[in-house]
């Protein structure tokens, strides 16, 4: 085995304070179960936006990369070329590399709609999304194509969005659709969760956390322990991660 840098074809994550990830993990054994000896998946952890130039234009041979927090945004101005879904959405998250350009697309839209739609019922009428960052914006989206009516909730909102102080058991009844798009609650500072008020969730409630590690986040064990229905964010990044690998090699 050569060193990673010696690898043609060498695919990563963008992100900051990316140790935890998921996707290294998940490219890895893929790479192996299919046998390519020749490609490789690493974290390139920036600290600033500002070093992807200098990243893509020094290593030729990374074809591909995924971008997290807090990049899914930031990265734009950085592309040559936008999807018009990812464009519409405002954020990117896997990025192709091809000769001179950068290509950015959103599989959080395909991964999050396929991994929430088959725990969506009839009385999930009307959705909060904690929290306003890139992958927000793709959940937003979803429920835009689902005709499903929602509200960001934010600690600094803008207009038209609520602040967590506005959440009371009234809006709580009629939200039944609970989406944490913030960091809370991620490993290792696992007792953090979205300040909402818990005691007003019931068994009409639906608890879904981007998050996956741990694989029940305080947000998520809180709703459960009320009876509501919860998922964490595996499935929807092992379905992105699918997209992706699909859109690298197409």
């Amino acid at each position: 085995m050569g060193k990673k840098e010696n690898k043609n074809n060498r695919f990563g994550l963008v992100g900051r304070n990316i140790s935890y990830s998921f996707s290294k993990g998940y490219f890895t054994e893929k790479f192996s179960v299919l046998g390519l000896d020749d490609y490789t998946y690493e974290n390139f952890d920036l600290e600033k936006i500002e070093d992807f130039s200098s990243l893509i234009t020094n290593n030729p041979n990374i074809k591909g990369v995924n971008v997290t927090i807090p990049y899914k945004e930031a990265v734009l101005p950085y592309l040559s070329e936008i999807h018009p879904k990812a464009a519409q959405i405002g954020a990117v998250n896997t990025i192709k590399l091809h000769k001179d350009q950068r290509i950015g697309f959103n599989t959080d839209v395909y991964g999050f709609r396929k991994a929430i739609e088959q725990f969506l019922k009839p009385h999930h009428k009307k959705a909060l999304i904690l929290g306003t960052g890139g992958a927000s914006k793709a959940v937003a989206f979803v429920f835009d194509e689902l005709n499903l009516p929602f509200q960001f909730v934010s600690r600094n909102p803008k207009a038209n969005q609520l602040n967590y102080s506005d959440l009371d058991h009234r809006n709580m009844k009629e939200y039944t659709v609970l989406v944490n798009c913030t960091p809370l609650g991620t490993f290792p500072k696992v007792e953090d969760r979205p300040s909402i008020p818990y005691q007003s969730i019931g068994d009409n409630h639906l608890l879904f956390d981007l998050i996956y590690n741990p694989p029940k986040t305080s947000f998520l064990i809180e709703g459960e322990s009320r009876g509501a229905t919860i998922s964490n964010g595996l499935r929807m990044l092992q379905l992105q991660a699918e997209k992706a690998w699909e859109i690298w090699n197409t």
